[in-house]
């Protein structure tokens, strides 16, 4: 095929979406840029040819990417789509003669509401029941609604703690969970027998708009993580980051009986720009600024920040060895809240979890409480469905305190538990960091790290990831490698997933996988330093701190592009 033909099959296909896109905008805008590739604009045509490289993936993070024109952006072509496959899944895999019921909720971001909106058309044209969440809410809110109301699936139109210019679409199975293989496969194959969106039907009326009794019984349900007779002394900033969990964390603090948390006034409202961060994720250096000068200015014993759908939370605490304010590790937090529930009491029944790229400190807690733990790959799909799971987490700050409640991560009702746990230590004395004290010298000091190899093309992920297979190390920063699990064959005992794990003699960890969400590599570091007794803790600290800085840096020239 020359040059002149690829180039008119691709302006065919753009004129073919085009007329078939129901939204003026979008429309418009394709039209523009096809107008301006024909005249020449080369690079126009590069976004033109990216814009219509393939219909945006559906996997088991659902859909997530940037607003635009074309299939391989976030428009009301490919939600509707997206919508009428899931449907046409839940139809084949319902019981004879029964419809299903799909609950929708949508965040703050640009067009959720719309997309939330023209999901519920398509499954009511379908003959199915759809429930729409009566605002935007958190994730969380939509998770919690799928077993309350016993829904078949539940859609959640978010982009989670994406930049501004992006908006997803996550889908629960009726079990509450997040899906994973093969029903993303089995979804994905109706979709791509969507041939026209002129051919989805679609009602302009009949959908359900439920009301705040919703929220309620979520608040309802959420407070009950804590124990009524715990202390409630405790002052706590909060930041939603121009998300919607402020509103929804305020109630749940007050219904709780703790005071009600000091607002970071600037990043209270929903505001799909995201002004006052580069980033709307907690994780990101920067975006919780605001916060931590509120806390020195108002003096307080926590921050605690959602990202902008409240299905994370982060934490930040006053440092004594720094004199200062720091934000937590997602695994100390994940460690904290662990430590809590074991304290708070459990039965031999219980289980705890956490994905591979979480720490080992879980499960050391776990072994001295009596506990089953369990490993799982990375997601809160794969969390949520240990058997008999009392708690799990991941350290990218997502925490499942309460699966019988919400079998997913869950911001609101973390941030509660951490704060029982934070009043209960400050009614003895004591603060989180001491709490982190006394875990280290239990279980050994465990120093996390990881860092990101960001690319710009997906086949220097493959080349990374085949040149570490090719050359493996044996050595890094001179301890001998003992194992490299291939997860990619499913090494360790895990469905097999994309990535590779070291094990070094010293106990030191290594696991490099590429991102399910983003074009980068990610590398998850972990070193444990024994701890002789309460007095020698300092140093084992900085021991550890000196061996993860040597295996950081082996990790980056290895990695290197």
């Amino acid at each position: 095929m020359t040059t002149v033909d690829t180039t008119e099959t691709l302006y065919a296909a753009a004129r073919a979406w085009r007329d078939d896109d129901p939204d003026p905008t979008t429309r418009a805008e394709l039209d523009a840029v096809l107008g301006r590739a024909s005249e020449g604009d080369e690079a126009a045509a590069a976004d033109l040819a990216d814009r219509m490289s393939g219909l945006l993936e559906f996997g088991t993070a659902g859909l997530r990417g940037a607003l635009g024109a074309g299939p391989n952006r976030m428009n009301r072509s490919v939600v509707i789509r997206a919508a009428a496959g899931l449907t046409a899944y839940l139809k084949d895999e319902g019981r004879a003669g029964q419809t299903p019921t799909v609950v929708i909720g949508y965040d703050a971001r640009y067009n959720s509401d719309v997309f939330a909106r023209d999901t519920a058309a398509v499954v009511v044209a379908a003959g199915g029941r759809a429930l729409l969440l009566p605002q935007p809410l958190p994730t969380p809110v939509l998770a919690f609604a799928i077993r309350h109301l016993g829904a078949d699936a539940g859609v959640m139109v978010t982009a989670s703690h994406n930049p501004p210019q992006d908006n997803g679409y996550k889908v629960y199975l009726g079990d509450g969970s997040q899906i994973v293989p093969p029903s993303d496969a089995q979804i994905a194959a109706h979709i791509a027998r969507v041939q026209r969106v002129a051919d989805v039907p679609r009602a302009n009326e009949g959908w359900e708009t439920l009301g705040d009794n919703l929220l309620e019984r979520y608040v309802d349900a959420v407070v009950t993580v804590v124990d009524p007779d715990s202390p409630r002394d405790l002052r706590t900033v909060h930041t939603s980051l121009h998300g919607v969990g402020h509103a929804t964390v305020h109630t749940a603090f007050v219904q709780a009986g703790f005071p009600a948390p000091v607002v970071v006034d600037e990043q209270a409202v929903p505001d799909p720009d995201f002004p006052t961060v580069a980033f709307p994720n907690p994780e990101e250096k920067g975006a919780i600024d605001l916060a931590l000068a509120r806390a020195r200015s108002v003096g307080c014993d926590l921050v605690i920040a959602n990202d902008p759908d409240a299905d994370r939370c982060a934490a930040a605490v006053l440092d004594p060895a720094l004199g200062d304010w720091r934000m937590l590790r997602g695994d100390e937090v994940g460690a904290l809240l662990g430590a809590h529930i074991v304290r708070r009491g459990v039965t031999r029944r219980d289980v705890f979890a956490n994905s591979i790229v979480s720490s080992r400190l879980l499960a050391s807690i776990a072994k001295a409480a009596g506990l089953r733990h369990e490993e799982t790959l990375t997601g809160f799909k794969w969390i949520s469905r240990v058997g008999r799971l009392r708690y799990g987490y991941e350290e990218a700050l997502g925490y499942c305190v309460a699966p019988q409640i919400v079998r997913d991560k869950d911001g609101v009702s973390a941030a509660l538990l951490l704060a029982e746990l934070a009043a209960t230590l400050k009614a003895e004395g004591r603060t989180l960091t001491d709490l982190l004290d006394d875990l280290a010298v239990e279980h050994g000091v465990h120093a996390t790290d990881s860092f990101s190899v960001r690319v710009s093309d997906l086949a220097q992920t493959d080349a990374l990831m085949g040149r570490l297979r090719a050359e493996p190390p044996t050595t890094v920063a001179g301890v001998e490698v003992t194992r490299t699990d291939d997860l990619g064959k499913g090494d360790g005992g895990l469905p097999p997933t994309e990535g590779l794990r070291y094990h070094l003699k010293d106990r030191s960890r290594v696991i490099v996988r590429p991102s399910g969400t983003e074009p980068k590599v990610k590398v998850y570091l972990e070193v444990i330093e024994p701890v002789s007794s309460a007095a020698a803790l300092g140093e084992s600290r900085a021991v550890a701190e000196t061996r993860l800085a040597r295996v950081r840096a082996a990790f980056e020239e290895l990695t290197a592009l």
